[in-house]
């Protein structure tokens, strides 16, 4: 067992790890545990109901939040011609077709996200061995393939999440920062909780979202009452 820190133990003081709070009271309580002294990240955990082995039980997919993820995002897109201007008028940081294809293929991963039109796939889709690991694949599931790369990066830029089932059915999430509002962290939440009840399979059964924790940089985790996150029928 991990020796806790005694600003561990003092957040876990402020809750009760047997209760499960409401997404108002858990955000609350997060803000008003004693922090590290930087802006931590807020994460949010959720164990779902799906077997992430099975094709048609994989749980992903991308959402815009609404208040942003406070920081920067670093955005390379490969596309030529009229649709790379645009992506480059967009405030993508890196644009190119062959030219940043070679960077990548040599090891340069200098981006959070990289965007691809289609026709650019084809090129793309052999640095598996280099955006595989890392999670940068573009994937139109995720809005990183497109047409309209402009958009994918104005998205990007503002302020995006993706999310994925991993082998265990969990999601991980980042929501932004614990210096944002209250209420501009209720919103990210909202978003995202909506984008995975958008993404459930047609082939899970079952309850759904198992478990939602909320924790934020080395802070223990706050259960929440899933009860609130089913979505209305």
């Amino acid at each position: 067992m991990h020796k806790k820190s005694k600003l561990y133990k003092k957040q876990l003081a402020v809750i009760d790890p047997m209760n499960k709070y409401s997404v108002d009271e858990a955000i609350s309580l997060l803000k008003t545990m004693p922090q590290v002294k930087f802006d931590s990240t807020i994460d949010l955990a959720l164990k779902l109901g799906v077997d992430p082995r099975k094709s048609d039980q994989t749980v992903r997919g991308a959402v815009a939040l609404p208040a942003g993820t406070g920081k920067t995002v670093r955005v390379a897109v490969v596309a030529d011609g009229p649709a790379a201007e645009e992506a480059k008028a967009a405030g993508a940081d890196v644009v190119g077709y062959e030219d940043v294809v070679s960077k990548i293929k040599e090891g340069w991963l200098d981006f959070d996200i990289l965007i691809a039109t289609p026709e650019a796939m084809k090129l793309v889709r052999p640095l598996g061995k280099q955006l595989g690991p890392r999670g940068l694949m573009p994937n139109p599931k995720t809005g990183t393939v497109s047409d309209q790369p402009a958009n994918a990066v104005r998205e990007a830029k503002a302020g995006r999440a993706e999310f994925r089932a991993d082998r265990g059915a969990c999601v991980h999430v980042a929501l932004g920062k614990i210096s944002f509002e209250a209420g501009n962290i209720r919103r990210n939440f909202d978003a995202v909780i909506e984008a995975i009840n958008k993404a459930k399979p047609a082939a899970a059964k079952g309850a759904y979202i198992l478990s939602c924790t909320l924790s934020t940089t080395m802070s223990p985790g706050i259960r929440i009452n899933t009860k609130e996150l089913v979505r209305e029928k």
